[in-house]
């Protein structure tokens, strides 16, 4: 099963409550309206920070805010600045060294474009895709129409 680490999934939800406000957020004001512990929350705007996702300003009057809007944050962007580079298995990309059956391994360098159809899957889906979830009322099928039974 492919997963994303919790770290990532934390990064989003704090990338989307930066995307509803106007100003500044601080990590504690994030930590309180996400729910995530404060210092989770550190450690994730440091990773966005690295990453060009988010941009910190310094003094008492500091925060955090989006680098750019939300629209334009690749989901794979929020992936490899928490968790590194995206790939099903060690030995794509050229690494080496990873693996005992390496140089026997009949599938060695297939996996790159299964590897390529996931990061451009991930690439497609941005982090306001994720923040503005459609209603799902607009999806719900309508109920159906009372159906009058004939009297017995």
């Amino acid at each position: 099963m492919l997963r994303l680490s919790k770290l990532t999934d934390y990064a989003v939800v704090v990338l989307a409550r930066l995307g509803r406000e106007q100003g500044l957020c601080t990590a504690p004001d994030l930590a309180a309206a996400t729910g995530v512990a404060e210092p989770t929350v550190a450690k994730v705007l440091k990773n966005l920070g690295q990453a060009g996702l988010v941009e910190g300003v310094r003094g008492s009057r500091g925060g955090y805010r989006l680098a750019r809007p939300l629209h334009e944050v690749a989901l794979s962007q929020v992936i490899v600045a928490v968790d590194g580079p995206i790939a099903l298995t060690a030995c794509v990309d050229g690494a080496s060294g990873s693996c005992e059956a390496e140089a026997l391994c009949p599938v060695r360098g297939r996996w790159d474009p299964v590897n390529d159809a996931i990061r451009n899957a991930l690439a497609a889906v941005t982090v306001a895709d994720l923040a503005n979830p459609i209603s799902c009322s607009s999806h719900r099928p309508r109920p159906a129409e009372p159906v009058a039974l004939a009297a017995e």
